[in-house]
């Protein structure tokens, strides 16, 4: 198993459609010239955005936390180019890049280090064999203070890993509960 380089992320990117839509370079600011956390290609990885729509979790229900039956209660949906999340509290959103995973990759996500040395932990799973969708991003907010998430700016690297066989099993093969989601994507059962 390889790392895989900024060459071979923008040879699967623009023959085969891997991310879309796809930003060849390191963008590190905008049209009218001001600072960006950077998104794009990176030497051996992919900085993704995040998208303007997001879920704060919240407690006023005083739900109780269940992956097999999540109550959509439990979160109050935010759209705008920021997001303020409570003090140790989260919020989850989605990448603006849509991802189709070749069969041999295995990708892996990271939370950007500008976020990270802010107490702001971004938790993304595995993207396994032939998946493809939005990623769900979810951000832990682990200081007693609010914190903020900027949309359309780098939040994680995506780096990608090529078997030297391919699996005899995909994520498509096993027809994955999370495949093709678009948007953010709530736990299922």
């Amino acid at each position: 198993m390889s790392i895989k380089s900024d060459k071979w992320i923008r040879r699967m990117a623009e023959q085969h459609g891997m991310i879309e839509p796809f930003e060849p370079g390191q963008v590190r600011q905008n049209g009218n010239g001001e600072r960006l956390i950077s998104y794009g290609t990176s030497s051996y990885g992919y900085d993704v955005r995040c998208a303007s729509e997001f879920k704060i979790f919240t407690n006023v229900h005083s739900a109780t936390v269940d992956p097999k039956t999540f109550d959509e209660n439990s979160f109050v949906d935010v759209e705008g180019d920021s997001c303020i999340i409570p003090p140790n509290s989260f919020a989850l959103a989605r990448t603006v890049e849509y991802f189709r995973i070749p069969r041999s990759v295995l990708t892996i996500c990271l939370g950007k280090s500008t976020y990270a040395r802010c107490g702001i932990i971004v938790n993304v799973t595995p993207l396994e064999p032939e998946w493809e969708g939005h990623v769900t991003l979810e951000f832990s907010n682990t200081t007693n203070l609010p914190a903020k998430i900027y949309a359309h700016e780098g939040v994680a690297q995506m780096l990608f890993f090529e078997s030297d066989e391919v699996c005899d099993v995909s994520y498509a093969d096993r027809g994955g509960k999370y495949q093709g989601q678009r948007g953010v994507t709530l736990p299922r059962a």
